[in-house]
C-alpha cells in the first residue's frame, strides 16, 4: 500500500469500521488524524473532481451545520476548498487516498472492496 493514506477521526465509528476492514484485508495505509492533518489542498481538489462536492462534505457534522447548507451551496469550488482545508471536520470521512491518486470518502463495504482490492 505504498503511498496510500487514510485520513480518519478516532472518535468516528465509521472510521473505526474502515480501519478494521483494512486490517482484516492486510492493508496498512498511513493513518492520519483528519482533524490535525487534513488532506492537502491538492488531494481535496482531486476529490472534488473525482467525487463531486456532495461526497466531499461531512453533511452530518457540527462544523457543516454551523456553516450552514445554504452557505456551502453558495460557495464556488475555491471557497469550498478553502473551507475544507481550514476545518478537517467538514470533510467526509474516512478519506482514503490510493497510491495512484484515486480517492474514496465514507465507508461502504462494497465500494471499499472494489476500490482497495482491485488496485
Amino acid at each position: 500500500m505504498s503511498g496510500w493514506r487514510l485520513y480518519a477521526y478516532a472518535q468516528c465509528s465509521t472510521c473505526r469500521k474502515a480501519q478494521q476492514w483494512l486490517a482484516s484485508q492486510g492493508l496498512k495505509p498511513e493513518l492520519l488524524d483528519i482533524t490535525l492533518t487534513p488532506p492537502t489542498r491538492l488531494e481535496l481538489a482531486a476529490a472534488l473532481e473525482q467525487l463531486g462536492r456532495r461526497r466531499l462534505f461531512n453533511t452530518s457534522g457540527q462544523s457543516y451545520r454551523a456553516l450552514g447548507a445554504a452557505a456551502v451551496k453558495a460557495m464556488d469550488d475555491e471557497a469550498a476548498l478553502d473551507a475544507l482545508e481550514a476545518d478537517g471536520k467538514l470533510i467526509k470521512r474516512p478519506f482514503l487516498v490510493r497510491g495512484d491518486g484515486r480517492i474514496l470518502t465514507g465507508f461502504s463495504l462494497e465500494e471499499w472492496q472494489t476500490f482497495c482490492l482491485d488496485a
